[in-house]
């Protein structure tokens, strides 16, 4: 059992970026957030995001409700190693038809990278919450690595099963499309993405998104990395059979209105978990609206406090 989560009024410490060796030539770029004797809670991000995509600010009031918080760059993403594995438009393109493809680097791979960080930082175990490919990722490491997730928090994600969890048509062409090169340009990109899959209900600033934008272009983006990281997402296997099989605290928040991962996704993940908690946001779609963070907060400290009992 985890002992009882520690709040703390004062400001949480926030290390610096620092780099975690986790094996075959990866480094990892991560930070913490809080106590380090706080109860550990591990932030996956989903494709292409850097961890700087989990907002500061959430991060903070994560520390604050007890954790000790770290989050991280997937490998081929900001700060952290990138890989020397070429793949093909054409690559995805048979993958999403169901054919038979090798990628570089596997979902496993993914969960891989997680639990070496963890043993990098002499952590036998966390809360692990992943959104999008995160969710994908920290399921996965419930699956494979159970002994090293105290929760389960899935956001915005789905089990790998084919029949769920789909991306609306429109939004392929957009995936897959070469991209220009620069920072404006990608700053365009990211903007008009989303604008598309984001909360309908909880409308983002687009002044505010240009700086998001920005930022992550500069700690660094990679188009093949991306394209290594769908690959990963469309050769992964259905979950659905092994996530039955969990026994540990789970908790699946999808919004309604997301055009990326529908919300058939998060229904499944939630039905195939024993005793899963399924909180479906009416009007939010592939993003993590600040004006929601308390509410994410208090659902993700309630399922970490169910692993404590």
């Amino acid at each position: 059992m985890s002992p009882a989560r520690r709040t703390s009024s004062e400001a949480p410490v926030v290390s610096d970026e620092l780099l975690a060796p986790v094996g075959n030539d990866v480094e990892l770029c991560y930070q913490t957030f809080g106590d380090p004797d706080a109860e550990p809670l591990l932030l996956v991000m989903g494709l292409s995001g850097p961890m700087t995509w989990w907002d500061r600010t959430f991060c903070e009031q994560l520390a604050d409700a007890g954790f000790h918080v770290v989050r991280y760059d997937n490998r081929d993403t900001g700060r952290s190693s990138r890989i020397r594995a070429r793949v093909k438009r054409g690559h995805l393109v048979r993958a999403f038809a169901g054919r038979r493809v090798r990628p570089p680097y596997t979902m496993g791979d993914l969960a891989g990278d997680a639990v070496a960080l963890l043993d990098h930082l002499g952590l036998d175990s966390a809360h692990v919450v992943g959104v999008s490919m995160g969710g994908m990722i920290a399921q996965t490491v419930a699956v494979e690595h159970p002994t090293r997730v105290r929760s389960l928090t899935s956001i915005s994600s789905t089990t790998g099963r084919r029949s769920v969890g789909w991306q609306h048509p429109a939004l392929l062409p957009r995936l897959i499309a070469p991209r220009r090169a620069g920072r404006e340009a990608y700053v365009e990109s990211s903007v008009a993405m989303w604008s598309l899959i984001g909360s309908a209900g909880y409308p983002n600033d687009p002044e505010a998104l240009r700086t998001r934008a920005g930022d992550t272009f500069d700690r660094g983006v990679s188009a093949s990395g991306a394209v290594r990281q769908m690959l990963a997402i469309l050769t992964q296997p259905d979950r659905t059979p092994r996530l039955r099989s969990l026994r540990v605290p789970a908790l699946v928040i999808h919004g309604t209105a997301d055009k990326m991962v529908h919300v058939s996704g998060g229904r499944s993940t939630a039905a195939a978990i024993p005793d899963a908690e399924l909180l479906l946001v009416e009007d939010m779609g592939h993003d993590l609206p600040a004006e929601l963070f308390a509410t994410f907060v208090e659902a993700i400290s309630r399922t970490a406090d169910r692993a404590a009992g």
